[in-house]
This record gives C-alpha cells, structure tokens and sequence, in this order.
C-alpha cells in the first residue's frame, strides 16, 4: 500500500456535517456528557472483545485483562481514554464516525427544538454519543487497532469538526481504541484529575469493567500508578438491598443511552427450575424509532456475566420492545447463536416470565402511581394495542392497561381503563360499547350515539389507526364482550325497555313500503335498509354489517396497497325524523331518489367516510336549495 493511499481525507455526510455545527456552537449546560458516552462506548467494545473471544481466545494478544484508561494532560489540555476491546478497521472507521449509518443522526436533527437543554439531552437516544466529544473538543484523534489483525493496520483518524476528516494507517502494537480530545479553552475544567474521577463515580461507576486513573497518592511507591476509579460490579448481581434508587438509575441511563430517568424498574433473581436474573426498566419518553418494528430492539444478554449479545429479542414479545435491561441466565449454553435461542425451551420459559414482570410492573405503576402511568400510556399506549393480537394468553392483563378516550369525560385524553368503565355500567348493561373514528371530534358528533347520550350509558372512543384491528383480537374483558356501536344489530340489552323493542318492531311493519322503495332507489350502494333503534336527533346512519371491513381496517390496508373487498354498508333510517317523514310523502319517483341519495350522502358524511361522488351530492344539495329558494 502507497503513501498516499494510507493517509486519505474524506467528507462527512450531510446530517453529520449538521451534527457536528450544533455541537461546536451550542454550548450545552451539561458538557459532561461526553465522558458517560464515551466510557459507554469503551464498555461495549470490551463486551464485544470478550464474547469474539469465546471462539477465538488469540483475540486476546497475551493481554486477557479488559480495562478503560481515563488520562489527562494539563499542560497540553488532553483527555485520552483508551480500551483494550475489539478495536476497529479502517473499514470500520469510515463506517461509524464518518457516515450517520447506525447513528440516527438525520431523525435526531428533525427533533431538535432549539432549547439547548432540551435538545442535550437527546443524544443518547440517537446513539450519536462519539459526537457529543465535540462539545468539549476543537480536535478530536482516535487510533485504532482491531484484535487479531497485524501492527501496521491500525489506524489514525483526525477531525477538527469542520466537516472533514483525515485516516491514514499507523503501525499500534497494542488493540483497542484511544481517544484524544483536544480541549476548546472554555472546556479545560475537564483535564482535571479530581473532575474526571467525579464524572466517572457519576455517570459508569456500575459498568462491569474497571475505570483505571493514575493515583494522585503522594507516596512514592504509588505516584503514578493507575487505580480502579470505578465499582466495576455487574449492578444486576448485587442484591436489592445493596443498591439505591439513583444507582438504578445510572445503570439505566449507561445501557439504554438516554438522559432521563425510567419512569420504573423490576430487579429479580429467580432460582429453582430455572436460573436467572433479570433487571427490566420502562423508559420516561418513547425513542424516535419505536414504530418502526423491524429496528433493533430487545435486552441485554449475559451468561453467568459473559456479554451475548446486545438485543436479545426474543426474551420480550413485540408489543414490549420499549423494555430495556439485562438479562443474566445460568441455563443458556455460551456457544448460544441466534438460530439455537429460537428454538430453546429455556428461552421460552424465560420469555414467559419475563413478558409477565413487565407486565405485572406497568399493572403496579398504574394502581401505585396513575400520573405516572398516564405519562406511560401517552408516549407507549399504541404499542401496547399491538398486545392483544400478539399475546392471546395475556390478553386480560393487557386489557387492564388500556386506556380510551370516553363520552364520560368527554375529552380527547386516553385515560379511562377498562375497570373504570365496568365500574361505571348502567343497570342491566352487559356489553362494553365503543366507537372507532378518524378523530375525536368525528367520534363524538357520530350520529351512532345519540340512543346512548339519551340512556346516559357511556360509550369508549376509539380514534388511534390500530385501532380496530385491535378490537378484532380483543373480544372481550372480565366476561364482558365488547361491540362496536356502528357495527351489525345494536343489543342494548336491558338497558332498552320492551316498549322500545315494541315501537322498533312496529315502525319497521308499518313503514315496509318506504324501507323497499329506498332500497330500490339506492339498490348498487346499500345492502340493506332498516329501521333503527340508534337515532334521536339525525335521520339516517351508516352501519357496517357483522362480518364486514370498518372504515378504519380499509384504509390501513389501502395504505398498505392490499385490496380491499367491496362491501356495502347497512343503511338505518330514523322513521320519527321530519325529512324522512317529508320523504315517505314524495310521489314523484326520480325526486325520491334524489332525496334519498343526499340522506345517504349525509350517513356517509356523519360516519366520517369519504363520498364516492362529492359533485354528485352538491349538485343534488344546490337543486335542493334552489327549488326551497324558489
């Protein structure tokens, strides 16, 4: 290899260009982040050294004792911290510091806010922490070795944070990775032995490897050495006893990358039939890539220790992929890949009990603390609703998690659980009764609950897009079935006397006639034509039959380029209401059908749906007002 192709100078991409301008001008209240970020990343190298090695013992190099080396140089205003992990190729360099391909640098840009506070605390969760070393840094180098490749590949890479940086090969004998900062003079408080020992204690005292710093003892026979700064215990080992609310939360803080404390933790040690030991938190804010299923998601996995693997996925079913954590098992063999977890019967054992802490742990945080829950369900609770259809055999406890809008409260807020709404059934009701909309606005002005408005029977508010596909999988809660207040025959039970049951009855013989010349009239868009039991106020509704697709399901499938089948809708009229009085009493046939159209027009309007042909029913509805003009 020639001179000039070792030493080369590459462009960052675009959004790390961006990135990089934010972190040089914004002067963040807490600059020392990057430190936490950076031992962060060190940690991750060594774990990832030590599983490689599991195959592979030469990775070692005779060097078998992982350690991070924290040092600093007043004079030259320096901070270097080094590991003896995995290291990396020049390859790799180019890959993880130079483009945004595994750091969600392009989304982190879009949810900056322009508060610097606010917005210092998202890079963690955007996994841009190597950045966050310009804040403190006008010049940053990082050397490199991967293990297990010769001297001559390492690799020196430079960047002042200008947009560009210089890699070249250099010959290291030793692996791992060495970062120097080369402190801005605003940022020299840093090259401070006592402020780094602080920061360490603070930010990655529970990492499971040891900080090293050189002693600032005066004795002559330990000036110079380096010393552990650091607890370097696996938290997760300790007993519950031994550990404190903010030592949990620093652990939370250094695997999950986020600046904010999890809303609740569960730490368990189960023994017996199986061996394990789990620590599962609920994070405060949702991160920006929850709703996309296939980004990587999943626990941390050790084995007696040992670091697996980083998202263990199949420990928590989907619907729980916002749970972060560790888990350490005793039973899961070591040469344990992807293929062989899959299938292993122990996994499953474990993935069951895990699913129910979690579980168990948002029911506690909802009955304990109901803000904080809350909190939970507006950043979490559509992920939630994927429950259902994915866990049947924890479909009740998921549905004591639920949260809906109601007519209750009368408010857009999700927050009525089901346990609220049984508490609150009317006498003789024995269904919970809902309604899946659009929007809130749209749900509420549905004609669909002017019959429970008059009952004072209190209907759920269904507005998010998994909405009913949901519904399909949640059939029923503590023995009560749920049904859909637009959907097939309206069974109010008890709640509806005999003598509305009578005059439904009646109305539907004595207006035969009117029911088949509507259906007549409008015979290729309805499939049927019936008297209702829903309307007070308005003259007709939409109603879709048993076993056909609602509004909702349809456009999540179009959405998704799937075809959708044709079903027409159930058209109800209310045989009490003055306009379909007026209508009975048309002679003329084509100004029936005109009349009954824009009746159609208007249900499909009310339900939320889009119309067919909108010029069609302007043009009826402006001969309507002319000849009313006239």
């Amino acid at each position: 290899m020639t001179v000039e192709t070792q030493k080369e100078t590459l462009g960052f991409q675009t959004e790390v260009k961006q990135l990089l301008n934010l972190m040089i001008h914004s002067l963040y209240s807490n600059k020392e982040i990057f430190l936490r970020e950076l031992i962060s990343n060190a940690s991750d190298a060594e774990d990832k050294l030590r599983f490689a090695a599991l195959k592979d013992d030469s990775l070692f190099e005779s060097d078998p004792d992982l350690k991070i080396r924290l040092d600093y140089d007043s004079d030259k205003n320096t901070v270097t911290l080094s590991d003896n992990g995995i290291g990396m190729s020049r390859e790799d360099v180019i890959q993880n510091l130079g483009t945004i391909a595994r750091s969600g640098t392009a989304e982190f840009l879009k949810q900056l806010s322009g508060d610097e506070k606010k917005d210092s605390k998202l890079i963690g969760q955007f996994g841009v922490g190597f950045y966050s070393s310009f804040i403190v840094a006008d010049e940053v180098e990082v050397f490199t070795r991967r293990a297990g490749t010769p001297a001559e590949e390492g690799v020196h890479w430079q960047s002042k944070g200008d947009g560009e940086f210089t890699i070249e090969n250099v010959d290291l004998n030793e692996r791992g990775t060495r970062i120097v900062l080369h402190l801005k003079p605003e940022a020299k408080e840093f090259a401070d032995g006592f402020r780094l020992r602080n920061l360490v204690k603070k930010y990655s005292d529970h990492i499971s490897f040891p900080v090293e710093m050189k002693s600032e003892s005066e004795e002559e026979d330990k000036k110079g050495d380096y010393e552990t700064v650091n607890d370097a215990t696996a938290l997760w080992t300790l007993s519950r006893s031994e550990i404190k609310d903010e030592d949990y939360k620093e652990f939370y803080k250094h695997i999950s990358h986020d600046f904010e404390d999890p809303l609740t933790w569960s730490h368990n040690r189960v023994e017996g039939k199986l061996d394990y030991t789990s620590l599962l938190y609920v994070p405060g804010r949702a991160p920006f890539d929850l709703y996309n299923r296939e980004a990587p998601r999943g626990l941390k996995l050790y084995v007696q220790r040992v670091f697996i693997m980083d998202d263990a996925e199949q420990f928590l079913p989907l619907y729980l992929r916002f749970t972060k954590g560790v888990i350490d098992s005793n039973d899961l063999s070591l040469n344990v890949s992807r293929e062989i977890l899959q299938n292993d019967a122990t996994v499953d054992s474990i993935r069951t009990a895990v699913t129910k802490r979690v579980l168990d742990m948002l029911s506690k945080l909802a009955k304990k603390e109901p803000e904080q829950y809350q909190q939970f369900w507006n950043e979490f609770g559509t992920v939630i609703k994927e429950g259902p259809a994915e866990d049947f055999s924890n479909r009740e406890k998921i549905g004591g998690l639920l949260r809906f809008a109601s007519t209750n409260t009368g408010e857009q807020t999700q927050n009525v659980s089901l346990d609220d709404y049984i508490a609150r059934m009317k006498e003789g009701q024995s269904k919970i009764y809902y309604i899946t909309a659009d929007n809130f606005m749209a749900a509420k002005s549905s004609p669909h609950l002017e019959v429970f408005r008059k009952k004072g029977v209190e209907v759920l508010i269904l507005t998010d897009r998994i909405d009913e596909w949901m519904m399909g999988y949640l059939t029923e809660y503590d023995g009560k079935k749920f049904q859909d207040v637009a959907r097939g025959d309206l069974d109010l039970g008890e709640v509806e006397t005999e003598e509305d049951k009578k005059h439904k009855e009646e109305a539907a013989e004595e207006h035969k006639d009117l029911l088949e010349r509507i259906k007549k009239a409008l015979d290729d868009r309805v499939q049927e034509v019936r008297v209702t039991n829903r309307l007070t106020d308005s003259p007709a509704c939409l109603v879709v039959g048993d076993f056909d697709m609602g509004a909702q399901m349809k456009k999540i499938m179009e959405a998704a380029g799937q075809k959708v089948p044709d079903a027409k809708p159930i058209f109800e009229i209310n045989v009490d209401h003055p306009l379909v009085q007026r209508l009975e009493k048309e002679q003329g046939e084509d100004r029936f059908g005109e009349l009954s159209a824009v009746l159609l027009d208007q249900a499909t309007l009310a339900s939320g749906e889009q119309l067919p042909d909108p010029g069609a029913y302007v043009s009826r509805l402006n001969r309507l007002l002319l000849e009313l003009a006239n």
